[in-house]
């Protein structure tokens, strides 16, 4: 470990200590990861991990959490969040997540009064605040703690430190919610979110690891890297006859860019 990133890693220790009870808004991620880690490492029981399970959550990444959670030793306590009963998040605005989080961090918010534990905190990281984040507005709202941005660690730096301190996931890819492949504006159904859950477990079982289907009606946009489009080529035809039964009239085969719907919103907003 570098001395720059020892330096941010022990200011995080001290962030997390001086709190002395957290919960952990959990979702498996890297970065909820190693906040759950480090937690787990200066706080002990007194870290307890709180896991949303809702429609918009593949099944795939709620059991890993329920792994990462045990491989830290961490409490883990999976609870059911109602945003795809909000007609605001169905609706799908460009701040859609904003109704997620403040749905989530109310639920988190009733557990911390219930188990006593004052603080609750995110894994919302330094280069967050440079992308387009409603989620942070609750999260403000709500008085959610961001160690990771507080001690100003890039998402490159969360990968390091997890990497050092062992965790299995420190290399895996981001997974936004399936939600996140509807663009703006279209609205939210859960026939759409098991489509495109459906549609990315089939290419994932092809080996791809980094992908998005975007859901634009009748259409799928397959989102991969370029090294990933020769397993989609190869395999085209046994790909378009499953995402047909699943619903999906016509593939359109693009480049992955992780967060591709927010540049939508950037290019409108500079026009």
């Amino acid at each position: 470990m570098n001395k720059e990133l020892n330096k941010k890693y022990q200011n995080l220790k001290k962030i997390i200590k001086r709190l002395d009870s957290a919960i952990v808004a959990f979702s498996g991620g890297v970065d909820s990861s190693l906040v759950l880690k480090v937690a787990c490492d200066i706080l002990n029981e007194n870290a307890v991990a709180v896991t949303a399970d809702t429609p918009s959550i593949p099944r795939r990444e709620l059991e890993e959490t329920k792994k990462i959670a045990k491989q830290v030793g961490a409490k883990h306590i999976i609870i059911n969040t109602l945003e795809t009963t909000n007609k605001n998040y169905l609706e799908n605005p460009n701040n859609r997540c904003y109704y997620c989080k403040s749905e989530l961090y109310s639920r988190l918010r009733d557990i911390s009064l219930k188990l006593n534990i004052k603080n609750v905190l995110n894994g919302t990281n330094f280069d967050d605040i440079k992308d387009y984040r409603p989620g942070m507005k609750a999260a403000e709202e709500f008085r959610v703690i961001s160690p990771l941005k507080d001690a100003e660690f890039t998402k490159k730096e969360v990968r390091e430190l997890a990497r050092f301190l062992r965790l299995s996931i420190w290399n895996k890819p981001s997974a936004p919610c399936l939600s996140s492949r509807v663009p703006y504006g279209q609205q939210i159904t859960l026939k759409k979110l098991s489509m495109i859950e459906k549609a990315e477990n089939f290419l994932k079982d092809f080996g791809i690891r980094e992908l998005r289907v975007r859901h634009f009606g009748k259409a799928a946009r397959v989102e991969v890297n370029e090294n990933d489009k020769s397993i989609i080529n190869d395999n085209f035809n046994k790909i378009e006859s499953k995402f047909n039964e699943i619903g999906f009239d016509e593939i359109r085969i693009s480049n992955f860019k992780s967060g591709s719907l927010n540049l939508m919103i950037n290019v409108r907003a500079e026009n």
